[in-house]
């Protein structure tokens, strides 16, 4: 694969302080992806320069407030504005969380567990259901990073992923650095994780930097979005790549955000292992 083919396939997240300069920069990224939540006011200057920004650049949305787990119905103005913003900006890919952060009117700046029950796969699916209904198109599910699990779980964090995308034909987005820190927090075997996830269900892939740190009862990793893409999440990246081609992938960097320049040298790294991988696409696994 030429670095040009590379390039198409790889993205960066676009945070508050970089808009001017993917504004002015056009041909900086192949795409870029949005947090939608922050896009939702129709009248103001973010909106706006997104607007200005979609004119030359692929968009993709990327939501932290559905609370599909919640075991109440999606909230009905958060989804409205969704559907206006996704009717207007045309985006590439919508996407969302295996979480919930709502309940009873109170939201948590937190994208929170699930347990994995039959119970709370039925509400899920509802809610993804009902989102997908509302935007006429299918919405990939984020697999979490996870620092608790729920003694009554039943259903192996894979398997429930995968049984949502078989009951309501959403599609997945896979992010390794969140498979890395969630395996090493619950002591997975992140290569029994990857091997469970089809790949022809994953549209997108997300890399990002995680955070350890030293508690009193041991260490536990935390996806702070913070840093370089460690090596060990390259690693797998690499190895994905290797065995079912490219796939749509994205640099997220949300906290300590340094200059455009190295944030787009992460994804530098993510076209040169496409380029090395030289793969005509295949994702029927």
């Amino acid at each position: 694969m030429d670095r040009d083919s590379a390039f198409k396939w790889v993205g960066v997240g676009l945070r508050h302080p970089h808009l001017d300069y993917f504004q002015q920069h056009s041909n900086a990224a192949s795409w870029l992806e949005i947090h939608s939540e922050n896009y939702f006011i129709e009248t103001s200057s973010t909106r706006q320069q997104l607007r200005a920004i979609r004119q030359n650049t692929d968009i993709s949305c990327h939501g932290i407030g559905l609370s599909l787990g919640s075991v109440t119905t999606v909230n009905k103005q958060h989804l409205t504005s969704l559907v206006n913003l996704v009717n207007e900006i045309q985006p590439t890919m919508v996407s969302d969380h295996l979480s919930w952060s709502e309940y009873g009117g109170h939201h948590f700046n937190d994208l929170l567990p699930l347990p994995y029950t039959e119970e709370a796969l039925d509400v899920f699916c509802r809610n993804v259901l009902q989102v997908q209904d509302a935007l006429q198109r299918p919405l990939l599910i984020e697999n979490p990073s996870s620092y608790l699990r729920f003694e009554h779980s039943t259903i192996p964090e894979w398997e429930f992923l995968t049984q949502v995308q078989t009951r309501t034909d959403c599609r997945l987005l896979l992010d390794l650095n969140n498979v890395h820190v969630s395996c090493f927090n619950h002591q997975y075997d992140s290569q029994q994780y990857l091997s469970a996830i089809k790949a022809s269900t994953v549209d997108e892939i997300h890399l990002a930097g995680f955070t350890k740190k030293q508690l009193d009862q041991g260490e536990i990793w935390i996806d702070t979005h913070s840093d370089h893409v460690s090596d060990e999440v390259w690693q797998l990246y690499r190895s994905w790549v290797a065995r079912h081609g490219p796939t749509p992938t994205l640099i997220e960097w949300d906290l300590d955000i340094p200059e455009p320049k190295v944030l787009l040298e992460e994804a530098d790294k993510a076209i040169d292992i496409l380029q090395d991988s030289a793969l005509i696409p295949k994702r029927s696994a």
